[in-house]
């Protein structure tokens, strides 16, 4: 799949608007779900710095909360995203974005999927992001590669969807964009 079809495929099955969960409304966050533009396409996705307070060491996508300077999410994804890897926004196409999903810190985040030009040269942050990487699109989006775990946190038992692709341990929040993004493009 190139990435023609991989946008059309994103438009012809974008998802219903849903909102978000009422114990996340006013928190509000948006990641980029980076899709750079090679002939085999490929998910751009950072290792967040280890000495960060939240999610230290955690494969994630650029992104963060809300600031009041923010004129919209999208914006917010990509403030973020120039901030962390030094990607212009002006290089990014948004071509869509994903359904709300609520974090376990209480925060509505809201993914946006954008195309990268080919030549885009990721610069990390070294106070936010220990290093980006990239991996075959495609291949990732196979749901075979996401297992459901089980976990208790605060007395209750709770599902997240975990992946090991490539040597790189993908797990929560961003294992199930990565998977809703799956099941949108693959069916």
């Amino acid at each position: 799949m190139n990435t023609e079809q991989f946008r059309q495929r994103f438009m012809l099955h974008l998802p219903e608007t849903e909102q978000a969960a009422p114990s996340c409304i006013g928190r509000q966050a948006a990641v980029l779900v980076p899709v750079i533009d090679y002939p085999q396409p490929c998910l751009l996705l950072t290792l967040r710095a280890s000495h960060l307070r939240h999610h230290p060491g955690q494969v994630a996508f650029p992104g963060g909360k809300a600031d009041p300077t923010d004129l919209t999410l999208c914006h917010t994804a990509l403030r973020e995203t120039q901030e962390e890897l030094a990607i212009p926004a002006e290089y990014v196409e948004i071509i869509g974005r994903l359904p709300v999903v609520a974090s376990r810190t209480g925060f509505a985040v809201t993914p946006f999927v954008g195309l990268l030009p080919a030549n885009v040269k990721p610069r990390p942050a070294p106070d936010e992001v220990a290093l980006s990487f990239e991996v075959p699109l495609l291949p990732l989006l196979q749901q075979d590669h996401f297992l459901p775990l089980q976990i208790k946190r605060h007395g209750e038992i709770q599902q997240i969807w975990v992946c090991d692709y490539q040597k790189h341990f993908i797990w929560g929040m961003t294992a199930g964009i990565i998977r809703q993004l799956g099941k949108q493009i693959l069916g």
